[in-house]
């Protein structure tokens, strides 16, 4: 049995869906990328959960490289992590450009 290597652009597409999976994320990605940058506070105003899940939602998009934090105490700042940003949208792209005019496979 041969076992399949993901390429490292399935691997990084992967771990970019996985982090936008979720409605919360995406509101704040829209959020983020609407500012220059934005303390954890302002993220929090906007969205109708409690501050410890917004939390571990911005913990998720950092993880993933989505985002990125600087502290500047006692506060945190956030802003979209512009170089991963351009990668996420060029493997979402060339994902959904894959030509589908092939045979229909369930039909």
């Amino acid at each position: 049995m041969s076992t399949r290597k993901y390429t490292e652009q399935e691997e990084q597409l992967a771990r970019f869906a996985k982090a936008m999976g979720h409605p919360a994320r995406i509101a704040i990605l829209k959020f983020l990328a609407s500012q220059e940058s934005c303390f954890f506070g302002d993220i929090h105003e906007v969205l109708p959960i409690a501050k410890a899940t917004v939390s571990q939602h911005l913990a998720e998009l950092k993880d993933a490289g989505l985002i990125q934090g600087e502290i500047q105490a006692p506060k945190v700042k956030y802003c979209i992590n512009r170089d991963n940003w351009a990668i996420a949208k060029q493997l979402l792209n060339a994902l959904m450009n894959i030509s589908t005019e092939k045979k229909n496979c369930c039909s």
